[in-house]
Protein backbone atom coordinates (compact mmCIF):
# COMPACT_ATOMS: atom_id res chain seq x y z
CA UNK A 1 0.00 0.00 0.00
CA UNK A 2 3.10 2.36 0.86
CA UNK A 3 4.17 1.78 -2.42
CA UNK A 4 1.01 2.49 -4.16
CA UNK A 5 1.08 5.64 -2.60
CA UNK A 6 4.12 6.39 -3.25
CA UNK A 7 4.06 6.30 -6.85
CA UNK A 8 1.21 8.42 -6.95
CA UNK A 9 2.38 11.02 -4.79
CA UNK A 10 5.72 10.65 -7.50
CA UNK A 11 3.34 10.99 -10.46
CA UNK A 12 1.72 14.09 -9.30
CA UNK A 13 5.19 15.64 -7.74
CA UNK A 14 6.41 15.61 -11.48
CA UNK A 15 3.45 16.06 -13.29
CA UNK A 16 3.28 19.28 -10.85
CA UNK A 17 6.62 20.79 -11.52
CA UNK A 18 6.63 19.43 -15.34
CA UNK A 19 3.67 21.83 -15.84
CA UNK A 20 4.96 24.72 -13.50
CA UNK A 21 8.18 24.66 -15.93
CA UNK A 22 6.71 24.04 -18.94
CA UNK A 23 2.90 24.74 -19.01
CA UNK A 24 0.52 21.90 -19.15
CA UNK A 25 1.67 18.70 -20.87
CA UNK A 26 0.39 17.49 -24.47
CA UNK A 27 -0.80 14.28 -24.76
CA UNK A 28 -1.23 12.44 -28.19
CA UNK A 29 -4.91 10.25 -28.17
CA UNK A 30 -2.90 7.69 -28.31
CA UNK A 31 -0.90 8.07 -25.25
CA UNK A 32 -4.17 9.22 -23.08
CA UNK A 33 -5.86 6.55 -24.23
CA UNK A 34 -3.36 4.35 -23.20
CA UNK A 35 -2.48 5.95 -19.91
CA UNK A 36 -6.19 5.46 -19.27
CA UNK A 37 -6.07 2.22 -19.78
CA UNK A 38 -3.02 1.72 -17.18
CA UNK A 39 -4.50 3.72 -14.68
CA UNK A 40 -7.52 1.94 -14.65
CA UNK A 41 -5.99 -1.70 -14.90
CA UNK A 42 -3.99 -0.53 -11.98
CA UNK A 43 -5.54 1.42 -9.17
CA UNK A 44 -9.32 0.48 -9.43
CA UNK A 45 -11.08 -0.84 -7.07
CA UNK A 46 -12.25 -4.33 -8.51
CA UNK A 47 -10.69 -6.76 -10.99
CA UNK A 48 -10.98 -5.30 -14.40
CA UNK A 49 -11.69 -7.39 -17.65
CA UNK A 50 -9.47 -5.57 -20.10
CA UNK A 51 -11.64 -7.33 -23.58
CA UNK A 52 -14.58 -6.12 -21.99
CA UNK A 53 -12.89 -2.40 -21.14
CA UNK A 54 -11.48 -2.19 -24.19
CA UNK A 55 -15.35 -3.21 -26.44
CA UNK A 56 -16.86 -0.80 -24.52
CA UNK A 57 -14.11 2.01 -25.61
CA UNK A 58 -14.85 0.94 -28.76
CA UNK A 59 -18.14 1.24 -28.71
CA UNK A 60 -17.77 4.66 -26.63
CA UNK A 61 -15.49 6.26 -29.77
CA UNK A 62 -17.70 4.95 -32.11
CA UNK A 63 -20.92 6.42 -30.77
CA UNK A 64 -19.44 10.02 -31.22
CA UNK A 65 -19.21 9.71 -35.45
CA UNK A 66 -22.42 8.36 -36.70
CA UNK A 67 -25.24 5.82 -36.76
CA UNK A 68 -23.82 3.21 -38.95
CA UNK A 69 -19.93 3.05 -37.62
CA UNK A 70 -20.47 -0.03 -35.27
CA UNK A 71 -18.16 -2.25 -33.33
CA UNK A 72 -19.26 -6.09 -32.94
CA UNK A 73 -17.66 -8.91 -31.15
CA UNK A 74 -16.63 -12.27 -33.00
CA UNK A 75 -19.90 -13.69 -32.12
CA UNK A 76 -21.56 -10.97 -33.25
CA UNK A 77 -19.65 -10.70 -36.64
CA UNK A 78 -20.76 -13.92 -37.21
CA UNK A 79 -24.33 -13.63 -37.08
CA UNK A 80 -23.73 -10.53 -38.79
CA UNK A 81 -21.66 -11.11 -41.87
CA UNK A 82 -23.61 -15.11 -42.38
CA UNK A 83 -26.77 -13.98 -44.16
CA UNK A 84 -24.50 -11.73 -46.21
CA UNK A 85 -22.06 -14.32 -47.27
CA UNK A 86 -24.92 -16.46 -48.29
CA UNK A 87 -24.48 -19.24 -46.09
CA UNK A 88 -23.89 -20.62 -42.84
CA UNK A 89 -22.89 -24.27 -41.04
CA UNK A 90 -26.09 -26.06 -40.10
CA UNK A 91 -28.37 -28.84 -40.42
CA UNK A 92 -30.66 -27.08 -43.51
CA UNK A 93 -34.36 -26.95 -41.74
CA UNK A 94 -36.83 -23.97 -41.53
CA UNK A 95 -38.33 -24.01 -38.05
CA UNK A 96 -40.91 -22.52 -35.88
CA UNK A 97 -40.79 -22.09 -32.13
CA UNK A 98 -44.86 -22.89 -31.67
CA UNK A 99 -45.06 -22.43 -27.51
CA UNK A 100 -42.45 -25.41 -26.27
CA UNK A 101 -42.11 -27.30 -29.80
CA UNK A 102 -39.52 -27.25 -32.25
CA UNK A 103 -41.62 -27.91 -36.00
CA UNK A 104 -39.97 -28.45 -39.09
CA UNK A 105 -41.05 -26.20 -41.66
CA UNK A 106 -39.04 -26.52 -44.37
CA UNK A 107 -35.69 -28.76 -45.12
CA UNK A 108 -33.30 -27.26 -47.57
CA UNK A 109 -32.79 -28.81 -51.10
CA UNK A 110 -29.62 -31.24 -50.60
CA UNK A 111 -28.87 -29.91 -46.90
CA UNK A 112 -28.56 -32.84 -44.28
CA UNK A 113 -31.88 -32.97 -42.93
CA UNK A 114 -32.91 -33.80 -46.51
CA UNK A 115 -30.29 -36.43 -46.95
CA UNK A 116 -31.61 -37.87 -43.80
CA UNK A 117 -34.71 -37.86 -44.22
CA UNK A 118 -36.24 -35.41 -42.04
CA UNK A 119 -39.72 -34.15 -42.97
CA UNK A 120 -41.77 -30.88 -42.50
CA UNK A 121 -44.00 -31.44 -40.02
CA UNK A 122 -41.37 -33.49 -37.60
CA UNK A 123 -41.17 -32.23 -34.34
CA UNK A 124 -37.71 -31.80 -33.13
CA UNK A 125 -37.45 -32.96 -29.41
CA UNK A 126 -34.02 -32.58 -28.27
CA UNK A 127 -30.61 -31.92 -30.08
CA UNK A 128 -27.23 -34.15 -28.68
CA UNK A 129 -27.94 -34.18 -25.00
CA UNK A 130 -30.09 -30.93 -24.71
CA UNK A 131 -33.68 -30.92 -24.54
CA UNK A 132 -35.52 -28.11 -26.75
CA UNK A 133 -39.19 -29.87 -26.33
CA UNK A 134 -41.10 -28.07 -23.36
CA UNK A 135 -38.89 -25.08 -22.57
CA UNK A 136 -40.10 -22.13 -24.36
CA UNK A 137 -37.26 -21.37 -26.15
CA UNK A 138 -36.31 -18.47 -28.37
CA UNK A 139 -35.76 -19.54 -31.86
CA UNK A 140 -31.74 -18.19 -31.56
CA UNK A 141 -31.44 -20.60 -28.34
CA UNK A 142 -32.72 -23.31 -30.73
CA UNK A 143 -30.39 -22.28 -33.86
CA UNK A 144 -27.17 -22.22 -31.37
CA UNK A 145 -28.08 -26.12 -30.89
CA UNK A 146 -28.41 -26.43 -34.59
CA UNK A 147 -26.08 -24.78 -36.13
CA UNK A 148 -22.39 -25.38 -36.19
CA UNK A 149 -19.02 -26.04 -37.11
CA UNK A 150 -19.09 -28.09 -41.12
CA UNK A 151 -18.47 -31.37 -40.41
CA UNK A 152 -19.54 -31.49 -36.34
CA UNK A 153 -22.04 -34.07 -35.88
CA UNK A 154 -25.55 -33.64 -34.38
CA UNK A 155 -27.66 -35.99 -32.74
CA UNK A 156 -31.59 -35.28 -33.24
CA UNK A 157 -34.04 -37.14 -31.47
CA UNK A 158 -37.77 -36.46 -33.31
CA UNK A 159 -40.75 -36.98 -33.29
CA UNK A 160 -43.28 -38.18 -35.86
CA UNK A 161 -46.77 -38.58 -35.21
CA UNK A 162 -46.53 -40.86 -32.32
CA UNK A 163 -43.09 -42.50 -33.10
CA UNK A 164 -40.02 -41.04 -31.41
CA UNK A 165 -37.35 -41.38 -34.01
CA UNK A 166 -33.03 -41.27 -34.10
CA UNK A 167 -31.20 -38.74 -36.71
CA UNK A 168 -27.54 -38.46 -36.82
CA UNK A 169 -26.51 -35.71 -39.25
CA UNK A 170 -23.25 -34.26 -40.54
CA UNK A 171 -23.22 -30.37 -40.19
CA UNK A 172 -22.69 -28.94 -43.84
CA UNK A 173 -22.87 -25.23 -45.37
CA UNK A 174 -26.41 -24.29 -45.83
CA UNK A 175 -27.09 -21.50 -48.31
CA UNK A 176 -29.26 -18.25 -47.80
CA UNK A 177 -30.76 -17.21 -50.35
CA UNK A 178 -31.76 -13.64 -51.19
CA UNK A 179 -34.67 -13.79 -53.07
CA UNK A 180 -37.47 -15.15 -50.85
CA UNK A 181 -40.73 -14.90 -53.43
CA UNK A 182 -40.67 -15.55 -57.43
CA UNK A 183 -44.00 -15.55 -59.59
CA UNK A 184 -46.13 -14.84 -62.12
CA UNK A 185 -48.58 -11.84 -60.84
CA UNK A 186 -50.30 -12.28 -64.28
CA UNK A 187 -49.62 -13.63 -67.50
CA UNK A 188 -46.65 -11.20 -68.37
CA UNK A 189 -45.77 -9.72 -65.30
CA UNK A 190 -43.05 -11.71 -63.24
CA UNK A 191 -42.80 -10.73 -59.60
CA UNK A 192 -39.25 -10.96 -57.81
CA UNK A 193 -39.05 -9.91 -53.90
CA UNK A 194 -35.34 -9.56 -52.86
CA UNK A 195 -34.77 -9.05 -48.85
CA UNK A 196 -31.17 -8.70 -48.68
CA UNK A 197 -28.31 -8.13 -50.67
CA UNK A 198 -25.65 -11.11 -50.28
CA UNK A 199 -22.80 -13.08 -52.20
CA UNK A 200 -25.49 -14.66 -54.38
CA UNK A 201 -28.08 -11.94 -54.99
CA UNK A 202 -27.47 -11.08 -58.52
CA UNK A 203 -27.04 -15.05 -59.62
CA UNK A 204 -30.30 -15.60 -57.83
CA UNK A 205 -32.21 -12.48 -59.75
CA UNK A 206 -30.40 -14.22 -63.23
CA UNK A 207 -31.81 -17.37 -62.42
CA UNK A 208 -35.61 -16.02 -61.14
CA UNK A 209 -35.89 -14.09 -64.22
CA UNK A 210 -34.68 -16.81 -66.35
CA UNK A 211 -37.32 -18.97 -64.89
CA UNK A 212 -39.89 -16.17 -65.39
CA UNK A 213 -39.09 -15.78 -68.90
CA UNK A 214 -39.90 -19.55 -69.71
CA UNK A 215 -43.70 -18.64 -68.63
CA UNK A 216 -44.23 -16.00 -70.06
CA UNK A 217 -42.34 -13.00 -68.95
CA UNK A 218 -42.49 -9.56 -70.59
CA UNK A 219 -42.38 -7.49 -67.61
CA UNK A 220 -40.82 -7.12 -64.25
CA UNK A 221 -41.96 -6.05 -60.48
CA UNK A 222 -39.07 -6.28 -58.13
CA UNK A 223 -40.37 -6.17 -53.76
CA UNK A 224 -37.43 -4.44 -52.24
CA UNK A 225 -40.12 -3.43 -49.21
CA UNK A 226 -38.22 -3.79 -45.99
CA UNK A 227 -34.85 -4.97 -47.38
CA UNK A 228 -32.39 -3.30 -45.22
CA UNK A 229 -29.58 -3.93 -47.58
CA UNK A 230 -26.33 -5.56 -47.34
CA UNK A 231 -23.08 -5.94 -50.01
CA UNK A 232 -22.82 -2.65 -52.32
CA UNK A 233 -21.49 -5.26 -54.96
CA UNK A 234 -24.03 -6.96 -55.06
CA UNK A 235 -27.03 -4.29 -55.58
CA UNK A 236 -24.56 -3.32 -58.16
CA UNK A 237 -24.19 -6.46 -60.19
CA UNK A 238 -27.90 -6.20 -59.61
CA UNK A 239 -28.46 -3.21 -61.42
CA UNK A 240 -25.80 -4.73 -64.30
CA UNK A 241 -28.74 -7.16 -65.15
CA UNK A 242 -31.32 -3.63 -66.24
CA UNK A 243 -28.47 -1.73 -67.76
CA UNK A 244 -26.53 -1.36 -70.52
CA UNK A 245 -22.71 -1.56 -70.73
CA UNK A 246 -20.89 1.73 -69.07
CA UNK A 247 -24.12 3.16 -67.26
CA UNK A 248 -23.08 5.12 -64.10
CA UNK A 249 -24.82 2.90 -61.35
CA UNK A 250 -23.44 4.60 -57.93
CA UNK A 251 -20.65 6.90 -56.83
CA UNK A 252 -18.71 6.96 -53.57
CA UNK A 253 -16.89 9.87 -51.92
CA UNK A 254 -14.85 10.19 -48.58
CA UNK A 255 -12.13 11.78 -46.74
CA UNK A 256 -9.41 9.48 -46.82
CA UNK A 257 -10.73 7.29 -49.36
CA UNK A 258 -10.54 8.74 -53.71
CA UNK A 259 -13.52 8.97 -55.17
CA UNK A 260 -15.03 6.40 -57.13
CA UNK A 261 -18.08 6.21 -59.86
CA UNK A 262 -19.25 2.61 -60.86
CA UNK A 263 -20.55 1.74 -64.12
CA UNK A 264 -21.68 -1.63 -65.53
CA UNK A 265 -19.17 -3.33 -67.62
CA UNK A 266 -21.00 -5.71 -69.59
CA UNK A 267 -24.74 -5.10 -71.39
CA UNK A 268 -27.65 -6.22 -69.01
CA UNK A 269 -29.95 -9.17 -69.77
CA UNK A 270 -33.02 -7.54 -69.09
CA UNK A 271 -32.86 -3.96 -71.29
CA UNK A 272 -36.22 -3.39 -72.83
CA UNK A 273 -39.43 -5.04 -70.60
CA UNK A 274 -40.91 -2.59 -68.29
CA UNK A 275 -40.08 -2.23 -64.97
CA UNK A 276 -41.22 -1.30 -61.63
CA UNK A 277 -39.78 -1.18 -58.13
CA UNK A 278 -41.57 -1.26 -54.64
CA UNK A 279 -39.88 0.47 -52.03
CA UNK A 280 -41.23 1.33 -48.33
CA UNK A 281 -39.99 3.51 -45.03
CA UNK A 282 -38.06 0.25 -44.49
CA UNK A 283 -35.92 -0.38 -47.48
CA UNK A 284 -32.35 0.86 -47.30
CA UNK A 285 -28.43 1.49 -48.02
CA UNK A 286 -28.15 -0.83 -50.89
CA UNK A 287 -31.24 -1.34 -51.95
CA UNK A 288 -31.92 2.46 -52.15
CA UNK A 289 -28.58 1.85 -54.76
CA UNK A 290 -30.45 -0.14 -56.62
CA UNK A 291 -33.75 1.53 -57.00
CA UNK A 292 -31.91 4.78 -57.10
CA UNK A 293 -29.73 3.59 -60.41
CA UNK A 294 -32.81 2.57 -61.77
CA UNK A 295 -34.54 5.71 -61.13
CA UNK A 296 -31.85 7.76 -61.97
CA UNK A 297 -31.36 6.06 -65.53
CA UNK A 298 -34.69 6.14 -66.08
CA UNK A 299 -34.94 2.34 -66.39
CA UNK A 300 -37.57 1.82 -64.19
CA UNK A 301 -40.32 3.91 -61.80
CA UNK A 302 -40.50 3.71 -58.32
CA UNK A 303 -43.52 2.70 -56.41
CA UNK A 304 -44.39 3.20 -52.85
CA UNK A 305 -43.21 5.28 -49.64
CA UNK A 306 -39.83 7.35 -48.93
CA UNK A 307 -37.12 4.65 -48.12
CA UNK A 308 -34.85 4.91 -45.09
CA UNK A 309 -32.41 6.87 -46.46
CA UNK A 310 -28.94 5.38 -45.25
CA UNK A 311 -26.52 6.77 -47.81
CA UNK A 312 -23.26 6.14 -45.60
CA UNK A 313 -21.33 3.12 -46.86
CA UNK A 314 -19.18 1.10 -44.03
CA UNK A 315 -16.15 -0.73 -44.68
CA UNK A 316 -14.92 -3.76 -42.42
CA UNK A 317 -11.86 -3.73 -40.63
CA UNK A 318 -11.43 -7.47 -38.91
CA UNK A 319 -9.31 -7.93 -35.93
CA UNK A 320 -7.34 -11.02 -35.41
CA UNK A 321 -10.36 -12.87 -32.85
CA UNK A 322 -12.84 -12.11 -35.26
CA UNK A 323 -14.32 -8.98 -34.01
CA UNK A 324 -14.82 -6.14 -36.03
CA UNK A 325 -14.90 -2.71 -36.79
CA UNK A 326 -17.53 -1.46 -39.36
CA UNK A 327 -16.96 2.18 -39.88
CA UNK A 328 -18.35 4.86 -42.36
CA UNK A 329 -15.60 5.72 -45.03
CA UNK A 330 -17.87 7.23 -47.90
CA UNK A 331 -21.41 8.31 -48.86
CA UNK A 332 -22.40 6.88 -51.88
CA UNK A 333 -24.32 9.18 -54.30
CA UNK A 334 -26.61 7.81 -56.90
CA UNK A 335 -26.12 8.51 -60.62
CA UNK A 336 -27.88 11.95 -60.93
CA UNK A 337 -25.56 12.98 -57.88
CA UNK A 338 -28.09 12.45 -55.11
CA UNK A 339 -27.04 12.02 -51.53
CA UNK A 340 -29.91 10.30 -50.19
CA UNK A 341 -28.08 10.00 -46.65
CA UNK A 342 -30.94 11.83 -44.29
CA UNK A 343 -29.79 14.16 -41.73
CA UNK A 344 -28.51 12.87 -38.60
CA UNK A 345 -26.29 14.75 -35.63
CA UNK A 346 -22.92 13.19 -34.09
CA UNK A 347 -23.64 11.40 -30.78
CA UNK A 348 -27.56 11.62 -31.48
CA UNK A 349 -28.18 8.30 -32.61
CA UNK A 350 -31.29 7.45 -30.42
CA UNK A 351 -33.02 10.64 -32.08
CA UNK A 352 -31.74 9.77 -35.77
CA UNK A 353 -33.84 6.21 -34.75
CA UNK A 354 -36.86 8.26 -34.37
CA UNK A 355 -36.67 9.45 -37.88
CA UNK A 356 -39.38 7.01 -39.16
CA UNK A 357 -41.59 7.59 -35.93
CA UNK A 358 -41.37 11.41 -36.98
CA UNK A 359 -42.58 10.69 -40.34
CA UNK A 360 -45.55 8.61 -39.11
CA UNK A 361 -46.46 11.68 -36.87
CA UNK A 362 -45.88 14.09 -39.72
CA UNK A 363 -48.45 12.04 -41.91
CA UNK A 364 -46.25 11.63 -44.41
CA UNK A 365 -46.83 8.02 -44.58
CA UNK A 366 -49.86 8.91 -45.67
CA UNK A 367 -49.93 11.93 -47.43
CA UNK A 368 -47.51 12.44 -50.21
CA UNK A 369 -47.06 16.37 -50.17
CA UNK A 370 -45.54 15.45 -46.71
CA UNK A 371 -42.19 14.16 -47.84
CA UNK A 372 -39.64 17.36 -47.80
CA UNK A 373 -38.53 18.51 -51.20
CA UNK A 374 -36.23 21.46 -50.85
CA UNK A 375 -35.27 22.89 -54.08
CA UNK A 376 -31.31 22.93 -53.04
CA UNK A 377 -31.85 18.98 -53.32
CA UNK A 378 -33.44 18.61 -56.29
CA UNK A 379 -31.39 16.98 -59.55
CA UNK A 380 -32.16 15.45 -62.49
CA UNK A 381 -32.33 12.17 -63.99
CA UNK A 382 -29.55 11.48 -66.49
CA UNK A 383 -31.86 10.46 -69.91
CA UNK A 384 -35.17 12.37 -69.89
CA UNK A 385 -34.31 15.39 -66.96
CA UNK A 386 -36.93 14.14 -64.36
CA UNK A 387 -37.07 15.61 -61.22
CA UNK A 388 -35.75 13.90 -58.44
CA UNK A 389 -34.84 14.53 -54.81
CA UNK A 390 -31.71 13.74 -52.31
CA UNK A 391 -31.36 14.57 -48.60
CA UNK A 392 -33.24 11.47 -47.35
CA UNK A 393 -33.86 8.22 -49.32
CA UNK A 394 -35.83 8.00 -53.11
CA UNK A 395 -38.89 9.58 -53.15
CA UNK A 396 -41.10 7.40 -55.47
CA UNK A 397 -42.46 8.39 -58.48
CA UNK A 398 -45.93 6.70 -57.37
CA UNK A 399 -46.88 7.24 -53.81
CA UNK A 400 -48.71 4.75 -52.26
CA UNK A 401 -49.99 5.44 -48.84
CA UNK A 402 -49.40 3.04 -45.52
CA UNK A 403 -52.84 0.47 -45.98
CA UNK A 404 -54.14 -0.47 -43.16
CA UNK A 405 -57.70 -1.81 -44.02
CA UNK A 406 -57.20 -4.99 -43.11
CA UNK A 407 -55.33 -4.63 -39.76
CA UNK A 408 -56.73 -4.91 -36.10
CA UNK A 409 -55.85 -6.15 -32.50
CA UNK A 410 -57.55 -9.31 -33.24
CA UNK A 411 -55.35 -9.77 -35.85
CA UNK A 412 -51.91 -8.62 -34.25
CA UNK A 413 -52.69 -10.91 -31.55
CA UNK A 414 -53.21 -14.09 -33.55
CA UNK A 415 -49.91 -13.71 -35.23
CA UNK A 416 -47.73 -12.50 -31.83
CA UNK A 417 -49.56 -15.63 -30.10
CA UNK A 418 -48.46 -18.05 -33.03
CA UNK A 419 -52.60 -18.78 -33.09
CA UNK A 420 -52.03 -18.70 -36.81
CA UNK A 421 -49.35 -20.77 -36.92
CA UNK A 422 -50.27 -23.32 -34.67
CA UNK A 423 -53.04 -23.79 -36.70
CA UNK A 424 -51.73 -24.50 -39.99
CA UNK A 425 -48.64 -26.89 -38.72
CA UNK A 426 -51.02 -29.21 -37.48
CA UNK A 427 -53.37 -29.32 -40.50
CA UNK A 428 -50.68 -29.45 -43.25
CA UNK A 429 -49.09 -32.29 -40.95
CA UNK A 430 -52.31 -34.11 -41.22
CA UNK A 431 -53.48 -33.51 -44.25
CA UNK A 432 -49.88 -33.30 -46.23
CA UNK A 433 -50.20 -36.38 -48.24
CA UNK A 434 -53.79 -35.69 -49.50
CA UNK A 435 -52.76 -31.99 -50.48
CA UNK A 436 -49.55 -33.01 -52.41
CA UNK A 437 -51.64 -35.85 -54.11
CA UNK A 438 -54.55 -33.30 -55.30
CA UNK A 439 -52.24 -30.46 -55.63
CA UNK A 440 -48.83 -31.95 -56.81
CA UNK A 441 -47.70 -27.84 -57.77
CA UNK A 442 -47.57 -24.96 -56.71
CA UNK A 443 -49.43 -23.76 -59.39
CA UNK A 444 -51.88 -26.42 -59.13
CA UNK A 445 -52.43 -25.55 -55.27
CA UNK A 446 -53.28 -21.60 -56.39
CA UNK A 447 -55.61 -22.89 -59.12
CA UNK A 448 -57.83 -25.09 -56.89
CA UNK A 449 -57.26 -24.78 -53.22
CA UNK A 450 -60.04 -23.26 -51.41
CA UNK A 451 -59.22 -22.47 -47.52
CA UNK A 452 -61.70 -24.87 -45.61
CA UNK A 453 -64.46 -23.04 -43.32
CA UNK A 454 -63.88 -25.52 -40.96
CA UNK A 455 -60.06 -24.92 -40.63
CA UNK A 456 -60.72 -21.43 -40.06
CA UNK A 457 -63.22 -22.33 -37.22
CA UNK A 458 -60.93 -24.11 -35.56
CA UNK A 459 -58.46 -21.32 -35.92
CA UNK A 460 -60.94 -18.80 -34.01
CA UNK A 461 -61.37 -21.54 -31.49
CA UNK A 462 -57.71 -22.15 -30.79
CA UNK A 463 -57.75 -18.11 -30.40
CA UNK A 464 -60.18 -18.04 -27.80
CA UNK A 465 -58.49 -21.11 -25.74
CA UNK A 466 -55.54 -19.05 -26.25
CA UNK A 467 -57.13 -16.23 -24.20
CA UNK A 468 -58.11 -14.31 -27.26
CA UNK A 469 -61.35 -14.20 -27.63
CA UNK A 470 -63.70 -13.50 -30.57
CA UNK A 471 -64.30 -9.93 -31.46
CA UNK A 472 -66.69 -9.66 -34.64
CA UNK A 473 -66.48 -6.01 -35.63
CA UNK A 474 -62.46 -6.58 -35.44
CA UNK A 475 -62.47 -10.09 -37.68
CA UNK A 476 -64.64 -8.44 -40.25
CA UNK A 477 -62.09 -6.56 -41.15
CA UNK A 478 -59.03 -8.74 -40.58
CA UNK A 479 -60.95 -11.71 -42.74
CA UNK A 480 -59.69 -11.46 -45.74
CA UNK A 481 -55.83 -10.83 -44.49
CA UNK A 482 -56.01 -13.67 -42.02
CA UNK A 483 -57.73 -16.16 -45.06
CA UNK A 484 -54.76 -14.72 -47.18
CA UNK A 485 -52.21 -15.59 -44.62
CA UNK A 486 -53.50 -19.09 -43.90
CA UNK A 487 -53.54 -19.97 -47.51
CA UNK A 488 -49.62 -18.37 -48.02
CA UNK A 489 -48.42 -20.64 -44.92
CA UNK A 490 -49.94 -23.82 -46.13
CA UNK A 491 -48.34 -23.31 -49.89
CA UNK A 492 -45.08 -22.50 -48.12
CA UNK A 493 -45.33 -25.69 -45.40
CA UNK A 494 -46.33 -27.86 -48.53
CA UNK A 495 -43.61 -26.74 -51.44
CA UNK A 496 -40.02 -26.55 -51.25
CA UNK A 497 -39.89 -22.32 -52.14
CA UNK A 498 -43.22 -22.79 -51.78
CA UNK A 499 -44.37 -18.95 -52.07
CA UNK A 500 -46.10 -17.14 -49.11
CA UNK A 501 -46.85 -13.88 -50.38
CA UNK A 502 -48.57 -14.99 -53.50
CA UNK A 503 -51.66 -15.48 -51.39
CA UNK A 504 -51.34 -11.59 -49.45
CA UNK A 505 -50.52 -9.71 -52.36
CA UNK A 506 -53.49 -8.87 -54.12
CA UNK A 507 -54.82 -7.29 -50.67
CA UNK A 508 -51.26 -5.06 -50.55
CA UNK A 509 -51.97 -1.76 -52.40
CA UNK A 510 -48.13 -1.52 -53.49
CA UNK A 511 -48.23 -4.89 -55.22
CA UNK A 512 -51.70 -3.92 -56.91
CA UNK A 513 -50.65 -0.04 -57.57
CA UNK A 514 -47.20 -1.59 -58.95
CA UNK A 515 -49.16 -4.09 -61.44
CA UNK A 516 -51.78 -1.56 -61.91
CA UNK A 517 -48.75 0.49 -63.29
CA UNK A 518 -46.59 -2.23 -65.17
CA UNK A 519 -49.67 -2.34 -67.56
CA UNK A 520 -50.48 0.97 -68.03
CA UNK A 521 -47.93 1.78 -70.67
CA UNK A 522 -48.94 5.09 -71.52
CA UNK A 523 -49.18 6.29 -67.72
CA UNK A 524 -45.79 4.53 -67.35
CA UNK A 525 -44.17 6.13 -70.39
CA UNK A 526 -45.66 9.53 -69.61
CA UNK A 527 -44.40 9.14 -65.62
CA UNK A 528 -40.69 8.10 -67.30
CA UNK A 529 -41.72 11.49 -69.74
CA UNK A 530 -41.10 9.18 -73.02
Amino acid sequence: MKKIAVIIVLFCAVASAVAQQNGPMTLSPQQKLNAAERIIDNFYVEDVNGDELATEAIKAMLKTLDPHSSYTTPDETKEFTAPLEGKFSGIGITFNMLEDTVYVIQTVSGGPSQKAGLLPGDRIVAANDTVLAGRKMRNTDVMKHLRGDEGTEVHLKVKRGHELLDFELVRAQIPIYSVDEVFMADPTTGYIAVSRFGESTAREVRDAIAGLRKQGMKNLIIDLSGNGGGYLGAAFDMAGEFLPRNTPVVSTSGRAVPSQTFVTDEQGDFLNGRVVVIVNQYTASAAEILSGALQDNDRGLVVGRRTFGKGLVQRPFPFPDGSMIRLTTSRYYTPSGRCIQKPYEKGKSEEYQLDLLNRMESGELWHADSIPQPDSLRYETLRRHRTVYGGGGITPDVFVPVDTNYYSAYYRDLTAKAVLNRTIVGYVDEHRAELLKKYPTEDAFYAGFELPDELVRAMIERATEAGLPFKADEWERSAPLVRAVMKGLICRDLYEKGSYYRAVAPLNNDFLEALKLINDEKRYKELLGE
